[in-house]
């Protein structure tokens, strides 16, 4: 099947500095692909290049199969939106989304129909007569999303569209252009720096790191099965806990079994799918602190003293400091009373584990 967007080998340096290196990139059609990643990390060069905003130095960019990457802006059927709304403060809301419409000098009536129908979309009739300045922030940027709409491109491109809403009408938003990506079944790429906002909005993510891919994934495959440190760093909350392997004795039994000494103190059991390692090397263990389980010192794999607790409402966050001075986060249900200064044991299922590269 062919890719709704692909890039082959694109890559883009600006004299002796690499914004982005050689990358592979294939979005199927009608799929919410998000590029994560720090700041100066590529993901923001790899959206200006697909919507030909710059040009890349190698590789070239196909849509549905066509080389665009000599092809104009304006020629690749690409919408933009952007974290600046961009909206032209002396028109009103319905002329900000019809003008771009004008510039392509669609008939009057099919105009019409077709900006009442985005904003529609984005429930803006009522304000149609309005100004930008008459607007909150949420309301500017769904302006901004139904000029982008209205001419009903098949690829949608969004730079960090939310980055300057509070977290309530951020939240509120993912949840908008969640609807929105499905009622319109375009292919949608979205950039961002915000973890939780991939999670919550994408098919698939790609995390990127360095000008680099890192990992690409579903929300569930990079959280669950990260590939890499940095991928367990960087999605989620994470306790990544270093060691050398050591295999139990074979008392014939069963199968000696694989562990990890840990350096923080105790003896971690690998997951049954870890590859076997050689007895001294190092590796190191993702536990995600959802799945930790706080007991009697001398009953869990690792044990540490609790030195902060924090209530979030639905749960409790605790935080250990481990024998090496390395910090632990669990969290706690409500139910739990843990108190600082205590000491307490670790346990957790190795099936929920993943081992990576030290």
């Amino acid at each position: 099947m062919i890719a709704k967007v692909q890039t082959i080998g694109i890559a883009k340096r600006y004299g002796g500095t690499t914004a982005l290196e050689p990358t592979e990139l294939s979005v199927q059609a009608g799929e919410f692909l998000t590029l994560l990643g720090p700041s100066g990390s590529g993901k923001t060069t790899m959206l200006q290049m697909i919507s030909g905003l710059i040009e890349p130095t190698e590789g070239r960019m196909e849509i549905d199969g066509r080389d665009v990457t000599d092809v104009a802006p304006g020629k690749r059927d690409i919408g933009l939106v952007f974290q600046s709304y961009a909206l032209f403060p002396h028109m009103t809301v319905w002329d900000n989304v019809a003008y771009g419409l004008r510039m392509r000098r669609m008939a009057r009536r099919e105009l019409r129909v077709a900006v009442d129908a985005a904003l529609t979309m984005v429930r803006m009739n009522e304000y149609a007569r309005r100004y930008p300045r008459e607007l909150s922030g949420g309301q500017q940027q769904r302006v901004a999303l139904a000029r982008c709409f209205a001419y009903r491109p098949s690829v949608i491109l969004l730079d960090e569209p939310l980055g300057a809403l509070d977290k309530k009408l951020r939240e509120h938003m993912q949840g908008e252009i969640r609807r929105l990506h499905l009622e319109l079944g375009a292919t949608f790429i979205y950039v961002t720096h915000d973890q939780d906002e991939a999670l919550t909005l994408s098919d698939r993510i790609c995390l990127m790191n360095q000008a680099r891919v890192e990992q690409i994934g579903t929300p569930a495959d990079l959280y669950d099965r990260p590939a890499t440190r940095f991928v367990a760093g960087f999605i989620g909350h994470s306790n990544l806990l270093d060691g050398t392997f050591e295999a139990e004795a074979d008392t014939g039994t069963a199968a000696p079994s694989a562990a990890l000494r840990l350096a923080a103190g105790g003896r971690a059991p690998l997951p049954h799918d870890a590859c076997a390692a050689t007895t001294g090397t190092r590796g190191c263990l993702l536990v995600r602190p959802e799945t930790i389980r706080l007991v009697d010192p001398d009953a869990g794999f690792s044990a540490g003293v609790i030195s902060d607790i924090v209530f979030f409402g639905s749960d409790t966050r605790v935080q250990l400091t481990m024998s090496d001075g390395s910090l632990f986060n669990v969290r706690c249900a409500r139910t739990e009373k843990p108190r600082i200064g205590e000491r307490v044991g670790l346990l957790w299922d190795p099936q929920r584990t993943t081992l990576l590269d030290a």
